[in-house]
């Protein structure tokens, strides 16, 4: 570890390391693969910096949040470091730049989503290349049983076997036993070999108050002017939220900024960028806000709003004091929050008549099955996402296999003609690129390729000629554009009870369902906890403590009386006025939680389709309603 000592000081600026590196630096530097389970803040990506430039070849660093990509490299690149990404945000000639780094081995450390490491661009550009590390952040998406399971992260387990990685770090800071077992497992993590430096936080004070939603706006402004100035993060649930707290808080004489995923990139790279700085003191944000925020001395996070679950909480209030001084992370809970987080929860869950719309597609569709999640959440309006996270549990079952994602449309521009491009290859080559060429059809300016066409006429795989492809354009002989990303998939069993399939996966989206509403059961519970804050918070981590002793409880605070929730009846105009309104959108509104998500305010892919119906006076027009409550009403409604 001498080597490694003298880069964290030469490099990093640091003179020792802090809990839990050297040992995961130790474990990588031997060939074995890691996980590093470290509280926000805490330094897990120096585990992978520090060891990439300690070992030959490249580093991948899978990140899901583009903004963190982008604020570590230019924090690389600052040190003398070779790092770089590859996302849709590039331009093609930023693309060909980075692409060529890799294939010349000058790169050190490249950063890239989980999606595009099953890109068949990608894979063919990065496939024999020496991948000492692969490094996942936010290792936990890999779990079902974690807070914000992502499918794509299944396949990173596939993508290390076939890239030929040598050792992997897995990395989170929010993680149950459960989770860090599934991430073991996945990456072939020895148990001895799983970090994890634990979760408690002594500078950090949790308190909570228990409010009415009407109280919200003057207790906040209470606790900013009763405490000492600092910086401070409050986190809403949606993005009105935001802009009305800020605008709120700016009206009465602090300087507030709004911050969520409705802004334009450029206001919000400028608003944390502020904040970073210190110009703007107060950001009001949704949880779009915080990954990656590396900015020590936040002194305060207000959850205006109840979080979501456990992970989610620990997540955010794990932002407060890194730089170790005391912080203060108060929790203000209110009846009604628990209305819009388990409102969100049931919107998302499919009815069964879309999941069997969508497995007859597929199951139809013949031994090979071409599709995009795009169009299969249009037309069977499901939301994205959970389209990705059904056709992994088809995967899972062995019903169909992941060939891979492809471009169903390439073309290209020739700088120069035909035959002086195939001047500059050996025969054998030219005689390939020329059979390439012959098939594609030439408009006024592009030159569309017919690639089925090409893997026959020439007798090489897609891969091959992407790879042809490439090179040409590396030689800067043409301009290469490709687009509509689709996936692959082979049809395993031909001979499937869809009935049976289909109450299996209603089945498995309705208990993730219920696994949701337990964790905000569990913070309800939290909030109106008589015992330690803290000791409540970790135990759910597996990691019980005596009590802490700083907390709002153990200062003697009394325990929070959350207010009972008060739902109002429900309209009895509503049931004959929806029914009327789904006879002309039957697509959009022709089933029960179709119409429910409508009532409650909650978009879905068919709903969108429609514009004319986002400005219909019904729309969210029960968002104080339980979702629950109101989608058995509609139930009854069409018996």
């Amino acid at each position: 570890m001498t080597t490694a000592i003298k880069l964290l000081q030469s490099k990093f600026g640091f003179n020792s390391f802090r809990a839990g590196q050297q040992e995961a630096i130790e474990i990588l530097l031997s060939g074995r693969s890691a996980a590093a389970i470290f509280p926000t803040g805490s330094g897990k990506s120096l585990c992978y910096q520090l060891t990439a430039l300690m070992l030959p070849g490249l580093t991948l660093v899978v990140s899901p949040l583009l903004a963190l990509m982008k604020d570590q490299i230019d924090s690389l690149q600052a040190k003398n470091i070779s790092a770089e990404r590859l996302d849709s945000s590039l331009t093609e000639e930023k693309y060909r730049e980075v692409s060529n780094a890799i294939r010349k081995g000058e790169l050190k450390m490249l950063f890239v989503s989980p999606e595009r490491l099953t890109n068949e661009r990608f894979l063919n550009l990065i496939r024999g290349q020496q991948i000492s590390l692969l490094a996942v952040d936010e290792a936990h998406c890999i779990s079902a049983w974690g807070h914000n399971f992502r499918p794509d992260y299944l396949k990173l387990a596939q993508a290390v076997k076939s890239l030929n990685v040598e050792r992997v770090l897995a990395l989170t800071a929010t993680a149950t036993p459960q989770v860090a077992d599934d991430m073991a497992q996945a990456f072939g993590i020895q148990p001895g070999d799983v970090i994890n430096t634990g979760f408690y936080r002594p500078n950090l004070e949790f308190r909570v108050t228990a409010c009415a939603g009407r109280e919200r706006d003057q207790l906040l402004l209470q606790r900013l002017k009763e405490r000492p100035p600092g910086p401070a993060i409050i986190y809403v649930h949606l993005q009105k939220d935001a802009e009305n707290t800020a605008t709120f808080l700016c009206q009465n004489g602090f300087n507030a900024a709004p911050y969520h995923a409705g802004l334009k990139s450029e206001l919000r790279a400028a608003t944390q960028e502020d904040f970073m700085e210190g110009r703007i003191p107060i950001i009001c944000a949704t949880i779009a806000f915080g990954m990656g925020v590396d900015k020590a001395d936040i002194r305060y996070v207000y959850h205006y709003h109840l979080a979501k679950g456990f992970e989610s909480y620990l997540q955010e209030t794990g932002r407060a004091g890194r730089d170790g001084a005391p912080a203060i992370c108060e929790l203000f809970a209110s009846p009604e929050d628990c209305t819009t987080l388990e409102n969100f929860v049931y919107g998302d869950t499919p009815d069964e008549s879309s999941i069997t719309s969508l497995i007859d597609e597929l199951l139809n569709a013949g031994d090979e099955i071409d599709i995009t999640a795009r169009e299969l959440s249009k037309t069977h309006d499901i939301r994205q996402l959970v389209v990705s996270t059904l056709l992994t549990h088809l995967e899972l079952f062995g019903i169909i296999q992941f060939e891979g994602y492809y471009y169903s449309d390439i073309r290209f521009e020739a700088h120069q003609t035909g035959a002086a491009i195939l001047a500059q290859y050996p025969e054998k080559q030219a005689a390939f690129l020329k059979k390439v060429f012959a098939c594609g059809k030439k408009a006024r300016k592009w030159i569309t390729l017919d690639v089925d066409e090409a893997t026959e006429r020439c007798g090489q795989p897609r891969a091959v000629i992407l790879r042809a492809m490439d090179s040409l354009q590396e030689k800067n002989l043409i301009t290469l554009q490709m687009s509509g990303y689709r996936q692959r998939f082979k049809l395993l069993q031909t001979d499937i009870d869809r009935a049976a399939l289909c109450k299996k996966l209603t089945a498995l989206f309705l208990q993730h369902e219920e696994m949701e509403i337990a964790r905000i059961d569990a913070m309800v519970a939290y909030a109106g906890e008589s015992t330690c804050l803290t000791n409540r918070l970790l135990d759910y981590f597996g990691e019980p403590i005596d009590p802490c002793g700083h907390c709002g409880i153990c200062k003697g605070d009394a325990p929070a009386t959350i207010p009972e929730r008060k739902i109002p009846p429900l309209d009895p105009s509503i049931l004959p006025a929806i029914t009327e309104l789904a006879a002309k959108y039957s697509e959009a509104l022709g089933r029960p939680r179709q119409q429910a998500r409508f009532l409650l305010g909650l978009n879905s892919p068919a709903i969108s389709a429609q514009r004319s119906l986002r400005g219909n006076p019904l729309f969210g027009s029960c968002a104080q309603h339980l979702f629950k409550s109101v989608l058995e009403q509609l139930e009854q409604n069409q018996r």
